[in-house]
């Protein structure tokens, strides 16, 4: 199947050409038609499988003949995070190129005056978190009831910020007759209860088990201790001759030190959280997608919806506390065909988290040790002989590395290879997946 079996128009297809695609991916190609068709939609696929075009295209297609009015936007696509707002926005530049939509971006750290101005001339689609949605329209700046689509980006994501109350009290300012389209990567009990009382008869689109692994993605486990976490990341980015990656940290205290440690090891290495401004976070992104720094220390901010062509690695310098959060961190790597690479390093306490993650994903992750170091503490602790038979017998056994490395393919003896040994530098995978060629990043309207 190709796009042009799907119903776009020839604007809309080329926009599509000119990015150098020709065949949509499982998403794109199973929900583009019935949104066309103007039905409710309820898609579920993995991160990097294309939710965004497979959205945006026909609603633009939808929406391109219609016309403006001040203040009453035409359509509605609220995301969680300000960073997935804007690759939402990049999306609609991109396919919309070839039209005349207008489209504004309502995020919070960033002055209202400008979007209130793109809402007084008007838009076709309005981009939005639902935070500064609701300022604005109690400020009385935005009027919701010309709203002919609605789409919930990244539902689970709202779910796990809190955000459900307001995207319920956002719904109840809309027509009732409308179109709502609701993507995720997983379908939680209290998502699918959102379904049922906000779309109408919806077609369920599920491209891939939930809350699975891409299988472009190579997965190892490293078992440290605290005082080497940082020596054996270093050791780790060293041997697999890292290209760009994304290191995700738990706790915002930890991402300025293990910052400084990685940029002395000479390291082009910058920093990405929500306690940053938002014009701060904009230039960091903008300097990591211009090469002018290849790592991003991060926040589970960046654990969802941002997108980089072609990032080699992800590594989880702490083991998320969520197993979905494991799903997302490591799914920014690995997309649009691509091959890529994930290393988590866990400590003993992490025993529990890495079994959860493990029974999350349904497989079990490759456990890498140093060459030489066999005597590095693991992370289940030996018992000592002093305890009893009885008490052995009884105590939970707790999950770790393998005792025998022979157990696991990757404990044998590791060549470090480079990334790029692993990667087709010609790769002509047809589809894509949300990536958007930085120079059609100019905004509209």
């Amino acid at each position: 199947m190709s796009f042009d079996d799907l119903g776009l128009s020839a604007p809309v297809l080329k926009a599509i050409k000119d990015c150098g695609y020709d065949t949509p991916t499982p998403i794109q190609a199973q929900a583009i038609p019935p949104i066309l068709m103007t039905r409710d939609v309820v898609g579920i696929a993995q991160t990097g499988t294309g939710k965004t075009a497979s959205f945006t295209l026909p609603m633009i297609e939808i929406l391109a003949g219609g016309r403006v009015k001040a203040r009453m936007p035409r359509s509605l696509v609220l995301t969680p995070t300000r960073e997935l707002a804007a690759q939402v926005a990049e999306n609609f530049d991109t396919y919309g190129v070839h039209t005349e939509l207008k489209m504004a971006l309502l995020t919070g750290g960033v002055s209202m005056d400008e979007q209130i101005k793109k809402l007084e001339r008007g838009v076709d689609v309005l981009i939005a978190t639902p935070g500064r949605l609701l300022d604005l329209f109690g400020r009385g700046n935005i009027l919701l009831n010309d709203i002919k689509i609605l789409v919930i980006d990244e539902a689970d994501r709202m779910l796990d910020m809190g955000f459900i109350p307001d995207i319920e009290k956002i719904i109840g300012y809309l027509p009732p007759l409308r179109q709502t389209l609701l993507f995720s990567a997983t379908m939680p009990g209290e998502i699918r209860k959102l379904t049922k009382k906000f779309l109408s008869n919806p077609k369920e689109i599920s491209v891939s088990a939930p809350a699975t692994t891409a299988k472009t993605v190579e997965q190892f486990l490293v078992w440290t201790d605290p005082r080497s976490k940082k020596k054996d990341l270093a050791r780790i980015m060293q041997r697999e001759k890292v290209e760009s990656a994304f290191i995700f940290c738990n706790r915002k205290r930890d991402i300025g030190a293990l910052c400084s440690f990685l940029k002395k090891e000479g390291y082009a290495a910058a920093e990405l959280h929500g306690d940053m401004a938002q014009s701060e976070r904009t230039k960091t992104l903008q300097a990591f997608k211009d090469g002018q720094v290849n790592i991003l220390v991060c926040s589970d901010v960046a654990g969802r919806g941002l997108d980089v062509q072609g990032l080699s690695h992800v590594f989880n310098y702490d083991v998320p506390n969520s197993s979905d959060d494991y799903v997302h961190r490591i799914g920014r790597t690995g997309r649009a065909g691509k091959d890529g690479r994930a290393w988590t390093l866990a400590v003993k306490d992490d025993a529990k988290a890495v079994s959860a993650i493990e029974k999350h994903i349904r497989n079990p992750i490759d456990v890498f040790k140093f060459e030489g170091e066999n005597s590095k503490p693991s992370g289940k602790p030996q018992e000592t002989k002093k305890k009893s038979a009885s008490r052995e017998s009884k105590k939970e056994k707790r999950p770790g590395p393998p005792n025998n490395p022979s157990k696991s393919s990757s404990n044998q003896k590791y060549k470090g290879k480079n990334a790029s040994d692993h990667r087709d530098d010609n790769d002509d995978s047809q589809g894509f997946g949300d990536h958007i060629p930085s120079f059609f990043g100019s905004g509209k309207g």
